[in-house]
């Protein structure tokens, strides 16, 4: 990889912040807390729910608001390094923390967005989640918290969890409670469950989907995506690495992309995988996705204020209309 394909700008819509937490800062936290060290040991999952177990462990750690504005700042610096210019990161209410807590969380969040704008150039619009299979109520009322800072740097509300394992309707109206607040639905679906999800959140207004990959199954869903311009945002390494995707299959973002569906290129949760947006972006481009068509994607799923969509169209046009490497 070149410094220039390195530095290409990116925009990234699927990053977990508590997923970010790289072995240093997270031994810090560890410490701070006087927590063990979490062992991190990136490598092949047996499958999202073996994930979901490592991903516990590791984020154990954040524990305080401020120990989250410490991962947001941190990922912001190592993201602007890759030419990211926008990001979009998934924070999860943590039941743990409780709902006092999850408002200060936010709080600590929005302010350190800012002040990530202002150090190192880049753009950031919350996407705060709630996990299928955590209490209704508890999930309904973090959905209220997180339309306070509708406008104030949150932009979007997603559902995340153990997909196949907890259903997705009974949160309706916790999506609905978003909505209302001003929050577009961007959840995950179709990882470990197959068209069936990516339908279902569909059916509950998704604006855009978090993966979306085992849309390949269903040809007619692929064409329905494409022609409702709905973007998915794709994770080839996470995909790769969670038994999603296979190595001697065309890779889903590959078959999706041949589709017409457009799809942005992100890291999923790049410290627990041990990889870097740059690097992802060069995966994706091998796969047959060049940076400028991944960016093209970003802009047009990216959610926030038509000022920042007005900055970041100027971006690209400099970056990929002026004979800038589109490779990234």
């Amino acid at each position: 990889m070149t410094p220039a394909q390195r530095h290409t700008p990116k925009i990234e819509l699927h990053v977990h912040l508590e997923g970010t937490v790289r072995p240093a800062l997270l031994a810090a936290l560890a410490r701070g807390h006087h927590l063990p060290v979490p062992a991190a040991t990136p490598g092949t999952f047996d499958d999202l729910y073996d994930f979901i177990a490592t991903w516990n462990a590791m984020t154990v750690v954040l524990r305080t608001p401020q120990d989250y504005r410490r991962a947001l700042l941190a990922y912001a610096a190592e993201a602007a390094r890759d030419g990211a210019v926008h990001l979009e990161p998934i924070v999860d209410a943590d039941e743990g923390l409780g709902l006092a807590g999850w408002a200060n969380v936010l709080a600590v969040l929005v302010d350190a967005a800012a002040e990530a704008r202002e150090s190192y150039g880049v753009s950031i619009g919350l996407t705060p989640q709630v996990c299928r299979g955590h209490d209704i109520d508890f999930t309904e009322a973090a959905a209220r918290i997180a339309t306070r800072f509708a406008g104030r740097g949150v932009v979007g509300f997603g559902l995340s969890g153990a997909e196949g394992r907890y259903p997705t309707t009974p949160y309706t109206r916790v999506v609905d409670v978003a909505r209302d607040g001003g929050l577009p639905f961007v959840p995950h679906a179709g990882e470990a469950a197959g068209p069936e999800a990516v339908r279902e959140v569909l059916a509950m207004g998704a604006v855009r989907i978090r993966h979306g990959v085992r849309a390949v199954d269903d040809p007619e869903l692929v064409a329905e995506l494409a022609e409702r311009g709905i973007v998915l945002d794709v994770t080839p390494t996470s995909n790769l690495r969670l038994r999603v995707a296979r190595a001697d299959r065309p890779h889903p973002l590959t078959v999706l992309t041949d589709g017409g569906v457009a799809c942005s290129v992100s890291t999923d949760d790049p410290a627990i995988f041990d990889i870097t947006l740059a690097e992802e972006y060069a995966l994706a481009a091998r796969l047959g996705v060049d940076a400028a068509t991944a960016y093209a994607a970003g802009l047009r799923g990216m959610l926030g204020s038509a000022a920042d969509h007005a900055r970041l169209v100027a971006v690209g046009e400099r970056a990929y209309r002026a004979g800038a490497p589109a490779q990234g």
